[in-house]
């Protein structure tokens, strides 16, 4: 089978797409026909090898890519009763040291990793919606605000912030949303009800709209304390780029680390079956144009994911 991978360190031409044994489906295990795997910025963490700099993972010849997947079940291993050969399935997998990832034609994972498709929902689509969406609510469960609460989201455009405004508005929050210009009513439709643009000083803009600050902010544009300044005494913040600041008026600093969590992958999935979240394809690729997808990235201003279809 063809997988994506990466043997040294750098740029968008260091990815090269080679041809693998197809994986054999061990204990608790199952084989995955990939329908597609979105691109991620996890994604480029591997292939410029920060992910070994800063203490990720070990020194490897090899690193498979991709983290998001949605295909078919072709095989399960010894022990794997709640999936069978045909099934539609969604997943995630957060180790950036494995040799193969989900852009390959075949992913293994464990069963505990993979999610039921919702029926009548594209899986090229699905593919788009397990490390944002997954990242996105566990920022929501670390900030543990009640509803009615003012929640800020910095980067509201991005992946992870267009599906935090839409779950903030199913735990009842009241949010604003700071992003470009431009996407104000993009971020007005999935949840915001106030608006700060990027290009205004976050903090006073905040201020302004809620006296004393908000009560909690979720950070997917890594402003950190430019952020953070905007909670009120006693709040919340999470980072999602391990840049919260140090402690200040008593404000709980978190720097999240999502993670798989399969049970929760199946909600959000249910969630988009129902159309209570939202899926977005930005672009579709096939694998061996996996380069140019990176370069695409790069360029940013992407309102949706790139999805790589073998």
């Amino acid at each position: 089978m063809r997988a994506a991978v990466v043997k040294k360190f750098g740029g968008p031409e260091v990815l090269e797409v080679i041809e693998v044994p197809t994986p054999v489906a061990g204990r608790g295990e199952v084989l995955v026909k990939v329908a597609g795997a979105s691109v991620n910025f996890a994604d480029v963490l591997v292939r410029e090898g920060l992910n070994v700099q800063y203490g990720a993972t070990a020194q490897r010849g090899q690193y498979g890519l991709g983290a998001d997947v949605a295909g078919t079940v072709a095989a399960v291993g010894e022990g794997v009763t709640q999936y069978a050969v045909g099934d539609r399935v969604v997943g995630t997998q957060e180790r950036l040291d494995r040799d193969l990832g989900t852009q390959a034609e075949y992913v293994l994972l464990k069963d505990w990793e993979l999610a039921p498709a919702p029926a009548g929902i594209d899986l090229v689509q699905l593919a788009t919606l397990g490390l944002n969406a997954t990242t996105a609510d566990q920022a929501l469960d670390a900030l543990a605000l009640e509803p009615g609460q003012w929640l800020l989201v910095t980067g509201a455009a991005g992946g992870v912030g267009l599906y935090t405004l839409e779950l903030a508005r199913l735990r009842s929050l009241r949010v604003i949303a700071q992003a470009g210009a431009a996407d104000e009513e993009l971020v007005r439709k999935a949840g915001a009800e106030l608006f700060v643009s990027r290009d205004e000083d976050l903090v006073p803009a905040v201020g302004a709209l809620v006296p004393g600050g908000v009560d909690g902010a979720i950070d997917a544009a890594n402003l950190a304390a430019g952020a953070a300044d905007a909670v009120r005494h006693g709040g919340a913040f999470v980072s999602l780029l391990n840049s919260a600041p140090m402690a200040r008026r008593q404000v709980r600093m978190t720097n999240l680390a999502w993670h798989t969590d399969g049970e929760r992958l199946a909600k959000l999935a249910a969630f988009a079956g129902t159309g209570l979240i939202t899926l977005r394809v930005a672009k579709t690729l096939p694998l061996e144009q996996i380069t140019q997808a990176h370069q695409t990235l790069a360029e940013g201003g992407l309102r949706g994911r790139l999805v790589l279809v073998p």
